[in-house]
This record gives structure tokens, C-alpha cells and sequence, in this order.
């Protein structure tokens, strides 16, 4: 508080900042990304007793530092928080009182490790910072230029309305609020989104509303609303986005799950899961409608997130003109908006698409593609998208830094689909083809819409395992017209099962994308097989399809 007051004289009115903060020491559930229990709502509610520019603390703290500190405390009385009664109590500075240098306690304390959520509960100081009315945490001497984590979200923003409760059943309400606080925690982890404050959404709650005047009053270009019905052991779920432009239903869907009391936590979790894979993801309902609008305007007016928007595309419609615009778009681009995380981490997923598959070569691409993900990763140090990069960067390069890299990119957000489809995909061709297909068995259950590509490593690991009309079964649900990888899979299952006529085709319509894929392809499948047996097999069932795959190719 000291520092901020320091910093705000040197600034004019309209830029000054004032905040309150409040302090438990209680339990605390600690998840990835943010942390909640009775610590956290203690410590939000002394928050709100706390002046502007001033601390307020709880009596469990109150016994901790008092008279360890020179500072003084005057008693606040007793306040009620939730079932029970907290007292609290100002911090007072007496004039002249010498402080400890600012951020002297920050850089010695420790920082607890992450753990699963509701793994464990960890005794920690709950410390709740709030600024003109919104949450908010502040760092020192730092402007949002200079940090990216004060930085405001690039892309859409979308609000999510708490989800009603139609049970009739007033004990039900915990789960309709959970189901709506835990869509809203995920959704903020995805940096390609703005998502609406819980405060500011719940002031909703129990309203009949309009979602167009929603979307005017704070600024939302997407409503996300819901309703909870129990019934017995059953409970369903409805969820719908719509357009607060004019209204327009853009996705829906309903859920239905046995509910007891045993496994409340999982069934709000798998929902979740399932609502933000579905509308958040890069392949999700928010991006698919920003695609459409995005399409109509003139190349030389698009902003970065319109370049990302067809980057997402390439990823569902592999051409060589597509990834030549992408690239071109988001590097005209970054150069006015240099510091978009998301813009340089799509930009080196296009620089190694001219290494992997081969679209558009300029001199260096690996190089350039792990120059992108590290200017990614240095705008956004959590940036999963960047991570992911960087493991595939890893990946082409056979470097073993790749295993641990992907595995700190999926511990960013194991539940988000798109990072964990992909990050199976390199893994599985790594060798790792348990962890692989389990991750894309775990996306495709996230997102049922994920890009057919998804499919690849089950259909390569039951090929792998002798099991060819399993690793067909895969193949045929691949389904991404004019890309190779398609025929590929089909040519070399056919050719196994010694289905020739239908293992001909695949493969003229692989040599009709690629008149030279047979003389490449033990080069370009190479890129990917990190184990030269299961190449070898690979190539035995395109040669059964009929094509001349030569030794040195």
C-alpha cells in the first residue's frame, strides 16, 4: 500500500489507483489457477471492511502479528461471513513508524507448489486485493505494457449468467452456482477469451433478463446461460450461448448425469470440462461465429485475432493457400500489435507447418518457429499455446527436452482440449503411444467437434499393434478432405487387410495431392517416427497399397 501510494503521486488523477485489501489465515483449496474455501471468503469479506488505500485483517492474523510489527490495530468488532462471525481488525501505521523496504517480504516468501484440486487443503494466507470495484492483483512498478499478466485478454468477451436453479429444491442452489462459478474459472484460463467477473455476472441472479441488454451493460460481445434440474438421482443440465448482438442461439446442449452425493465434484467438473471445450476451445462456438463475421472484411483491415481466427481454420481445412494467408495476415499483423501472446504462438505453429508438412518452405523454419514461441512465451509466461509450440518445436527436432516440455505444456490446463489433442499427437509419435492416444481419447470426450486429425494416433497405434481393421475403423473418421494424412492411413490399412481396389484409390488419391509422395515418403514420414521399426511398418502397408516407396525417399 505504501508503494501504490508512492507510484500514484507522480500520476494524474484519472490514472491513480486505490486499493483495499483483506487477510485470513485459514484452510485454502489450491487448484492451478486460483485458489477458494472458507480462507478465501474470509478474506474477501474483510476485504470490503478494509478503507481505500488500507488492510484489513482477521483475528486469527491479529494473534499471529501482533506486536511483532510496528504498526498498530484497531478492532473492527464482529462480522458476519457466511454461517459464522468474524472479527476484524484495521491496520494503522503510526506516523513515522519505520517499514520494512517495499517488496521485501514478496521476494522472500515462498511459493507453495501447485497440487491437484481437492487433493489437499494447505493452511496459507488468504489475501484478497480489490480495485474500482473489480478484482484485481497488482504488481509493482509495472504497467500493463510491461506485464503481460496486467495485460487485458485479445478476443472475444463473452459474460456467464448464473445458471438457474429449476429443482424447486433450494439446497440444489450450491450446485447450479457451482456449476456457473467453475464454467467461469476455466473459461479465464483461456488467454484467447475475456470472460466477465463473477461479481459482475451474479448481480443477475434470480433476474428474468434480456441477454442483449446483458451484453450492453458490461460490454459482453456473448451470454453463456444455463439451468439445473434434479430429479431424483438424475440431474440435467442446459447450457446455451447466444449472440447478446440480437440474441441469436449460437450452440446449445443438455446434459444428463446420475447425481448422488459422492460424486457432486466430479459431475460439475466433467460438465464444465465439456461446456468450455465446446464453446471456448480454438475449435468452439465463441471462435466459429468470429470466424464468420471475420470473413467478410477486406484483407487489409484484419487485426491480429482475425489472422488467428484463420490460422484455427488451417487446422480443419489443411491447404497450402490457406497457410500461405495465415502466415502472411498474422505477420503484417504482429508487426502493429507486437505484444499479442496468441498471434506469435499460431505464428510458429505455421513457420513448423513448413517443416512438418512442407506448406509454403522458406530457409530456417524450425529456427523461426522456436523464435515465435519464445516471444510467445516471454509476452505470456503461462501461455499454453506458446508451451505447446515449444514441445513441437522439440518434437520435429527429436530433442529429449520435448517429453518434459509437453508435459509442463498439458500441466498448464489438462483440460483443455486442443493443447492435449495435439500434445497426444507429438507424444504418440514419439514413441509414448499410451499417453498419447490416452490424451487424444481425453480430447475427443472434451470437444465430440475436435478436427478430425485427432483420430491419427489410435488409428497409428492399433496399425502399430497388428490390428487393422481397428486402426481403418480410426482412419475413415479422420475425414479432412484433400489432406494426406486421410489416404495415408487409409492406403496403408487397406494394403494390410488386402483390400487392394479400395487401397488403390487411397493411394491415387494420394499421388494426386503429391505426384512425388512415394519418393518422399520415407523422408517426410521420418519427420514424425521416432522409432525406425514402426516407420518400416508403416511403409510395408503403403507398399501393399500399391506404391513404389523407394529405400532412400
Amino acid at each position: 500500500q505504501r508503494q501504490i501510494a508512492s507510484d500514484n503521486e507522480a500520476l494524474s488523477d484519472p490514472r491513480k489507483m486505490s486499493f483495499r485489501i483483506g487477510i485470513n489465515l485459514g484452510d485454502v483449496v489450491e487448484e492451478p489457477d486460483s485458489i477458494y474455501g472458507d480462507g478465501v471468503t474470509v478474506a474477501a469479506r474483510l476485504e470490503t471492511l478494509a478503507e481505500p488505500g488500507g488492510i484489513c485483517i482477521a483475528r486469527s492474523v491479529h494473534e499471529q502479528v501482533e506486536g511483532k510489527l510496528p504498526v498498530e490495530f484497531e478492532s473492527l468488532g464482529e462480522h458476519p461471513v457466511k454461517t459464522q462471525t468474524v472479527r476484524a481488525y484495521r491496520v494503522v501505521v503510526p506516523e513515522g513508524a519505520e517499514m520494512p523496504p517495499a517488496g521485501a517480504q514478496r521476494e522472500s516468501a515462498d511459493v507453495p507448489s501447485r497440487k491437484p484440486r481437492r487433493m489437499a487443503l494447505i493452511a496459507a494466507a488468504a489475501v484478497v486485493v480489490l480495485v474500482a470495484g473489480g478484482v484485481g492483483v497488482w504488481f509493482a512498478n509495472r504497467t500493463p505494457a510491461e506485464d503481460p499478466i496486467l495485460a487485458m485478454p485479445t478476443g472475444p468477451t463473452i459474460a456467464v449468467l448464473p445458471f438457474v436453479n429449476m429443482s424447486g429444491d433450494p439446497e440444489q442452489e450450491y450446485f447450479s452456482d457451482g456449476i456457473t462459478e467453475e464454467i467461469i474459472t476455466e473459461l479465464s484460463r483461456r488467454s484467447n477469451l475475456f470472460v466477465i467477473a463473477r461479481n459482475s455476472t451474479f448481480r443477475y441472479k434470480g433476474q428474468s433478463v434480456d441477454v442483449r441488454q446483458v451484453g450492453q451493460d458490461l460490454g459482453a460481445r456473448f451470454v453463456l446461460e444455463g439451468s439445473v434440474r434434479k430429479s431424483g438421482d438424475t440431474v440435467r443440465v442446459t447450457a446455451q450461448l447466444l449472440d447478446s448482438g440480437d440474441g441469436t442461439h449460437l450452440w446449445a446442449e443438455t446434459y444428463d448425469r446420475e447425481l448422488t452425493g459422492q460424486n457432486l465434484f466430479d459431475v460439475q467438473d466433467q460438465i464444465t470440462e465439456n461446456v468450455v471445450g465446446a464453446i471456448g476451445g480454438q475449435y468452439g462456438a465463441i471462435h466459429r461465429a468470429n470466424l464468420q463475421a471475420s470473413r467478410g472484411k477486406a484483407p487489409s483491415s484484419l487485426e491480429a485475432y482475425d489472422c488467428v481466427l484463420r490460422a484455427i481454420t488451417l487446422l480443419r481445412q489443411f491447404t497450402s493457400e490457406l497457410h500461405l494467408s495465415s502466415r502472411d495476415c498474422l505477420e503484417r499483423a504482429l508487426e502493429q500489435d507486437p505484444d499479442y501472446a496468441d498471434g506469435w504462438a499460431w505464428l510458429a505453429y505455421l513457420y513448423h507447418f513448413e517443416h512438418s508438412i512442407g506448406y509454403n518452405p522458406r530457409p530456417n523454419p524450425l529456427e523461426r518457429g522456436l523464435m515465435a514461441a519464445q516471444r510467445a512465451i516471454s509476452l505470456d509466461s503461462s501461455s499454453q499455446l506458446g508451451h505447446q509450440q515449444m514441445a513441437y518445436n522439440y518434437f520435429l527436432s527429436k530433442h529429449e527436452g520435448f517429453f518434459d516440455k509437453a508435459n509442463e505444456a498439458i500441466a498448464i490446463d489438462p483440460n483443455n482440449s486442443d493443447v492435449i489433442g495435439a500434445l497426444g499427437y507429438y507424444l504418440s509419435f514419439a514413441g509414448e503411444w499410451e499417453q498419447g492416444v490416452a490424451l487424444s481419447h481425453k480430447a475427443i470426450a472434451l470437444n465430440p467437434d475436435h478436427p478430425g486429425w485427432v483420430y491419427i494416433p489410435p488409428s497409428i497405434n492399433a496399425y502399430i499393434q497388428g490390428d487393422y481393421r481397428e486402426a481403418l475403423r480410426w482412419a475413415e473418421r479422420v475425414g479432412i478432405p484433400g489432406f494426406f494424412k486421410t489416404y495415408e492411413l487409409l492406403a496403408m490399412s487397406y494394403g494390410q487387410l488386402g483390400m487392394q481396389e479400395e487401397a488403390g484409390q487411397a493411394a491415387a488419391q494420394l499421388l494426386e495431392g503429391d505426384p512425388d509422395y512415394a519418393e518422399n515418403a520415407r523422408r517426410e514420414l521420418g519427420k514424425y517416427f521416432w522409432d525406425e521399426t514402426q516407420l518400416e511398418h508403416v511403409l510395408d502397408g503403403l507398399r501393399k497399397a500399391g506404391l513404389d516407396i523407394t529405400e532412400e525417399g
